[in-house]
């Protein structure tokens, strides 16, 4: 069992977010160690992901090195997954180097004798028309797609009757197809094919979240077990009540701060629990 202060707790937690005064050079490197920018239209100072990205990198960093490594460089992918299991699926951008660890998750997608997986069958022409747009005009935006479903999508909320972006979205997570890039806030799609790289080897599922939790305990420093599983060490921190889990490699040693403007959606403070024992403050994120 490993015993901290809250004061070290504090200090691992931001130098494992790359918000010590020992900033990172490159937005690479930043994108690996966080392991992912979470994508957002919201942009009241800049989309979420920049935000991120600058606060990490300052005026090393330029919106358009972003936009390369996804649409030239492919050595980042955006895909829609869950962080961890405890929280939604979100629109997210991460290291190619990354996408072993999602295929086997992917290609189970989704679940036999769910809404999702009746819609596809009952759609399966309109999923292959798609395909073959894709594959004959591709990268191509929703909206010059045509809605050919049979079967209507139904739900309570937006996505009612938006049949094309329920199609594009169910096979993106199924691995089908990917995104292409982005023209402003706009999705364009394509087949898997052309923006995965070949010969990706597919970790199995349950070896792939293994070392999801681990890579992501590394960009905590420190978080509890509901968000990491057993990946690193147990641990305490004073002043809290529970049981932590801390990255073995993590230290306070040496560390020396900085004053960092974040995202409402930085990982520091995502989690409100955390961000309460950890420093001690709370919040209300409020969107209209």
């Amino acid at each position: 069992m490993r015993r901290l202060t809250r004061d070290e707790a504090r200090r691992i937690a931001i130098r494992a977010q790359l918000l010590d005064a020992d900033r990172p050079t490159d937005l690479g490197a930043v994108v690996d160690r966080l392991t992912f920018l979470q994508v957002d239209p919201t942009a009241v100072v800049a989309p979420s992901a920049d935000l991120i990205a600058w606060s990490r990198l300052g005026s090393a960093y330029a919106p358009v090195q972003l936009q390369q490594a996804l649409e030239r460089d492919r050595t980042l992918f955006e895909h829609s997954s869950q962080p961890t299991v405890v929280e939604p699926r979100l629109a997210m951008v991460r290291p190619m180097a990354d996408l072993g660890l999602f295929l086997a998750e992917m290609a189970a997608l989704p679940s036999h004798g769910t809404m999702r997986s009746d819609w596809l069958q009952a759609n399966d022409a309109f999923r292959r028309r798609i395909l073959d747009l894709l594959r004959e005009s591709g990268p191509l935006a929703s909206r010059e797609i045509p809605d050919t479903s049979v079967a209507s999508w139904q739900s309570s909320g937006w996505t009612n009757d938006r049949n094309v972006t329920q199609m594009l979205a169910l096979l993106a997570a199924r691995g089908v197809i990917a995104v292409a890039g982005r023209r402003g806030r706009e999705r364009r799609w394509d087949l898997a094919e052309r923006i995965y790289p070949a010969g990706t080897a597919v970790i199995p599922a349950e070896k792939a979240q293994k070392v999801r939790n681990e890579r992501w305990l590394r960009a905590l420093g420190a978080a509890r077990p509901r968000a990491v599983g057993d990946a690193g060490l147990e641990a305490e921190i004073e002043g809290t009540t529970g049981v932590w889990r801390v990255d073995p490699k993590a230290s306070a040693e040496g560390f020396e701060g900085r004053t960092a403007v974040l995202s409402p959606f930085d990982r520091l403070t995502h989690d409100r629990a955390r961000a309460r024992d950890l420093f001690d403050f709370d919040y209300v994120l409020e969107m209209y």
